[in-house]
């Protein structure tokens, strides 16, 4: 009796197990209809410019050069703030600009060279935001150095020049001097676009005061360099009413305004630039990411774009694209950005960037670039809850998701999901009923790459994803083909979980770094298999944690 018992006490808990777990179906057809599959990933920003040239930052620009397969582009807050190039959290400086004590301008390139050469160096471009205001230039020069977290982040720095002669000169002196130190070639292969987010505390004048300062500054990169691609604003989300309209006025001063540095009609726009960002919070005791405001602004920002006929079809850059608005605001004192060293960061991640290609589609609308605001920041303690890419030199699970995404080919094919969400309740209310089990799928020449995700915005343990992935219609000649599975999870591609394993210390031995430094690279799942190939079909099943993240590589 009593074995009896425990049999059937096995066999309802393995039942449960099979029920708490979610079936899905993805149908891949290799031979179905391709569209460019653009890399719109590769552009990555921060506040910081001097943590360019920190050891870790050298190392972190290399690494992202050396996984793509496409030009790495890089923007960064204050190039041209004045001060002595000692970093802080959302704090950097150049001093390229000074005035002699009669007034007259003194350039020194000595620190932006720097920057730049670090960037070109490790085989990475500049998205060059021409910003913020030089201390001699600032119409409320003091304060000038902010002493964030701490007192008024808006000072001298954000404020309109007191002469915008001297504005327009500055800028044209730096352009072409890049062009003479880095060759025409290299620099028409760069944006320049002109300051950060000017319908917030960042812009301490108006807008018209903005279009002004937008004028002087492309007037003068385009007489450096008359082919340079110039743009703007990086306004904040469309989805709030103020951003949306201050980007309207913007397109419109740029279509048909008075241009304050020529004094004909409109101003140069070579694309257009505009931000997005989530909305994370405490629910119930746990993290609840706010993708649908991330998704929202970019919708809103699309459809603004695509209302004017003069750049319905002009590139878009979504200059900042993140779950939240704040890389140095530490998970240690904001806990709803508790998400940023484990999973749901790449997971969150995944999903962003295939419901912002579909939004992309759904507007006919020309997205260029998808800029991620994370970097490091160097002299900081492991894992200290900010939003970067890594830690003291150790890969975070966010970076892999990027390695993911470079290993696919440049053409993509339709996939089907039977516990997919369409975008539309996305778009309204994010993912807090059922997950999201999707994928997004390209072609290489000889392959064919399949990125699944199981994705919620509760950062709370759910049921994993039963996945069984058909691949059917490869080529007549894949009659045996490579697979290859890498995954993102608790225990894959991630140094943060090595990291508590080892007790979270803060000053590891060399053997315990080795550790993690191999626990955060990009990790296969299972060793590499060669399979043959049924009817020119391949059939593949794994289970698929909540918010983990596997690609599978099929190679023939």
């Amino acid at each position: 009796m009593r074995r009896t018992i425990l049999v059937l006490c096995v066999v309802l808990a393995f039942n449960l197990t099979l029920a708490a777990q979610q079936k899905v179906t993805i149908q891949v057809d290799a031979s179905g209809p391709r569209e460019p599959f653009r890399h719109v990933w590769s552009y990555f920003g921060y506040d910081e410019p001097n943590f360019t040239y920190a050891r870790n930052g050298e190392l972190l620009l290399s690494e992202l050069a050396q996984s793509s397969p496409t030009p790495v582009y890089i923007r960064m807050h204050n190039l041209l703030t004045s001060g002595d190039d000692t970093p802080a959290l959302k704090w950097g400086s150049t001093n390229a600009y000074t005035e002699d004590a009669q007034g007259r301008p003194v350039y020194d390139w000595t620190i932006l060279d720097r920057i730049f050469d670090t960037l070109l160096q490790a085989k990475v471009k500049p998205l060059v935001e021409i910003g913020f205001m030089p201390e001699a230039l600032s119409t409320h020069p003091q304060p000038y150095r902010h002493d964030w977290p701490k007192g008024n982040l808006w000072t001298g720095w954000a404020y309109p020049p007191k002469d915008y002669q001297k504005w327009g000169e500055l800028v044209y002196r730096w352009a072409s001097h890049c062009v003479e130190r880095y060759g025409k070639a290299e620099v028409l292969s760069w944006y320049w676009e002109v300051w950060n987010e000017p319908d917030i505390g960042y812009w301490q004048g108006t807008p018209e005061q903005y279009h002004q300062l937008y004028d002087y500054a492309v007037d003068a990169v385009k007489r450096a360099l008359p082919g340079a691609r110039v743009g703007g604003p990086d306004t904040t989300g469309p989805a709030d009413p103020h951003a949306a309209e201050f980007l309207r006025a913007f397109l419109e001063h740029c279509a048909r305004g008075m241009n304050y540095a020529t004094g004909g009609r409109g101003a140069p726009l070579d694309f257009v630039s505009f931000h997005a960002k989530g909305d994370p919070k405490i629910v119930a005791g746990h993290v609840r990411m706010g993708i649908g405001r991330q998704l929202q602004s970019i919708d809103e920002g699309f459809r603004i774009v695509r209302s004017f006929p003069e750049f319905k079809d002009a590139p878009i850059i979504l200059g900042e694209s993140d779950p939240e608005g704040c890389a140095a605001c530490s998970a240690r004192q904001y806990p709803q950005n508790a998400y940023r060293n484990g999973v749901l960061y790449p997971c969150y991640t995944a999903e962003v960037l295939a419901r912002t290609l579909e939004l992309a589609a759904r507007h006919r609308a020309n997205l260029e670039g998808v800029v991620t605001w994370a970097f490091e920041f160097e002299d900081q303690p492991y894992f200290s809850g900010f939003r970067t890419l890594a830690t003291n030199g150790l890969d975070k699970p966010i970076l892999d998701l990027f390695y993911m995404l470079e290993l696919m080919g440049a053409e993509k094919i339709p996939v089907t999901s039977t516990q997919a969400i369409s975008l539309q309740p996305v778009l309204n209310s994010g993912v807090t009923g059922p997950p999201d089990v999707n994928a997004v799928v390209a072609s290489g020449s000889r392959n064919v790459s399949v990125l699944i995700w199981n994705y919620h915005d509760d950062d709370v343990p759910g049921p994993e994803a039963s996945v069984e992935l058909l691949i059917k219609n490869l080529p007549a000649d894949a009659t045996r083909v490579q697979v290859r599975h890498y995954r993102i999870d608790e225990h894959h591609s991630n140094a943060y979980t090595a990291w508590k394993d080892s007790g979270s210390p803060q000053q590891p031995t060399a053997e315990q770094y080795q550790r993690l430094l191999a626990a955060g690279r990009l990790e296969e799942l299972e060793p590499a298999e060669r399979t043959n190939t049924r009817n020119r079909e391949i059939r593949w099943s794994f289970n698929l944690p909540r918010h983990a993240v596997s690609l599978l590589t099929v190679t023939w």
